[in-house]
């Protein structure tokens, strides 16, 4: 079994930066099996939406239109945890964000978060205007 535990969300201005991390806590063989890693994000009312994704092997990235250029994310497969850096953050960032891992070597990507097999617990980002 694989555990993924968030940090970093907060309040910040429009503007601002923020940084989250995801730690991945697990036995070797499970954390091995993790193929993809992404963040996603809810707002209230709105449905769950992929922000970005990473291979874990090769580190080759996606990004939801919404972020490009202003999100960046990254890994430290030695200390076994993701990160989302966020700049020049909007109001419309604003949601409870969740990291996903999954296992499986065919897919890793933002439009079929059921298709994810571990979620953290979600770390709220607020911005406002």
């Amino acid at each position: 079994q694989v555990q993924l535990v968030e940090s970093g969300g907060g309040s910040v201005q429009a503007g601002g930066s923020l940084r989250l991390s995801c730690a991945v806590f697990g036995d070797t063989y499970s954390i091995w099996s993790i193929n993809c890693m992404g963040w996603f994000r809810q707002a209230p009312g709105k449905e769950r939406e992929g922000v970005t994704a990473i291979y874990s092997d090769s580190g080759s990235s996606i990004y939801a239109d919404s972020v490009k250029g202003r999100f960046t994310i990254s890994q430290d497969n030695a200390k076994n945890t993701l990160y989302l850096q966020m700049n020049n953050l909007k109001p419309e960032d604003t949601a409870m964000y969740y990291c996903a891992a999954r296992k499986g070597r065919d897919w890793c990507g933002l439009t079929r978060p059921q298709d994810y097999n571990y979620w953290g617990q979600g770390t709220q980002v607020t911005v406002s205007s």
